[in-house]
C-alpha cells in the first residue's frame, strides 16, 4: 500500500463533514471540527469551490454545501452497481464470520428469488442455489421484503380472503397470521423463519436499503436446527442486521432504518 497524501485526505475529511448535519459548514466550524489550521482550510475550501465540490449559499457566502461534483461522481458510481454482485461479496464476509449460510433475494410478486448465495463449510448445511424462486411468506427474506410493502401494495399480492400455499407443516398459510407477523417484523427489523420452507431449518433475515432508502433486497442467514438456539439466535440476528447495513451503504444508503 503506498503513502497516504495528507492534502488529499485532509480534502476527503472537509468532503466528508457535509454528509452530517444540515449539510452546510463555515470554514471556522470545520477548522473547529477537525482541529487544522485555519489557512489550511482556507486553502482547501477555495480549491474545492473552485472545482465545484463545494458552492457557497446564495444567502449566506460565509457557508458552504456540497456541489455539483459529488453529486455526478455518485451517480457515475450508482450507475456501475450490481446488486447481485455488492450481494456477494458481503454475502461472503458475513458466512466467514458465522460459517451458515447466505443469501441475497429480492421479492418478485408473491416470490422471492435468490440472487446471492455463500454456503457454510459444514457438513450439515442449506442446499439451495442462486436464482432458485420460493414463496415468499415461507421465507425470511420473503417477510422482510413483504414488511416493506404498503397495505395496498400487499393486498395486491396476498389477498386476505386467499389461503397461502405450505411448503412445510410450519409454513403459515392464514393471511391474517401473516399480516401479525409483518407488523412484528416491522417493528423488530430483523424477520425470523422457523422449519416454514425447509423442516429442518431457520433463517434471520434484515433488510437492505437503496440510496433512496427503499427496501430492495434482504440478506439472511440459514442454520440447520440441530445449530440453532436462543443464543445462536440473538448472535445472528445481530450479525445479518449489521450485514445487512454494509450491504445498504455499499449501495448508497446513509440513513438509519435498517
Amino acid at each position: 500500500m503506498g503513502r497516504l497524501v495528507p492534502a488529499v485526505t485532509r480534502a476527503l475529511d472537509i468532503l466528508e463533514l457535509f454528509l452530517e448535519g444540515d449539510g452546510t459548514l463555515s470554514a471556522p466550524e470545520i477548522t473547529r471540527k477537525l482541529a487544522l489550521p485555519r489557512t489550511t482550510v482556507h486553502e482547501l475550501v477555495t480549491t474545492l469551490a473552485a472545482r465545484n465540490y463545494l458552492v457557497t449559499l446564495p444567502d449566506q457566502p460565509g457557508r458552504y454545501r456540497l456541489g455539483v461534483r459529488p453529486y455526478q461522481l455518485g451517480s457515475r458510481y450508482a450507475e456501475q452497481l450490481d446488486l447481485a454482485a455488492e450481494g456477494q461479496q458481503v454475502a461472503r464476509t458475513v458466512a466467514e464470520t458465522c460459517d451458515e449460510t447466505v443469501h441475497v433475494a429480492i421479492l418478485e410478486g408473491t416470490d422471492v428469488i435468490y440472487i446471492a448465495k455463500v454456503d457454510s463449510t459444514h457438513a450439515v448445511r442449506m442446499v439451495s442455489a442462486a436464482g432458485r424462486r420460493l414463496p415468499a411468506h415461507c421465507t425470511s427474506v420473503g417477510k422482510m421484503l413483504l414488511a416493506s410493502l404498503s397495505a395496498p401494495a400487499l393486498d395486491a399480492r396476498l389477498p386476505e380472503d386467499r389461503p397461502l400455499p405450505a411448503m412445510t407443516p410450519h409454513s403459515i398459510t392464514s393471511p391474517h397470521e401473516l399480516r401479525r407477523q409483518l407488523a412484528a417484523i416491522r417493528e423488530r427489523g430483523v424477520a425470523v423463519e422457523r422449519r416454514e420452507s425447509n423442516p429442518d431449518v431457520t433463517c434471520v433475515a434484515a433488510p437492505v436499503r437503496d440510496s433512496a432508502s427503499q427496501v430492495v433486497a434482504a440478506l439472511s442467514i440459514s442454520v440447520p436446527m440441530i445449530r440453532w438456539n436462543e443464543e445462536r439466535q440473538a448472535e445472528l440476528e445481530e450479525l445479518v442486521a449489521k450485514g445487512a447495513r454494509q450491504l445498504s451503504e455499499r449501495l448508497g444508503h446513509r440513513g438509519r432504518e435498517l
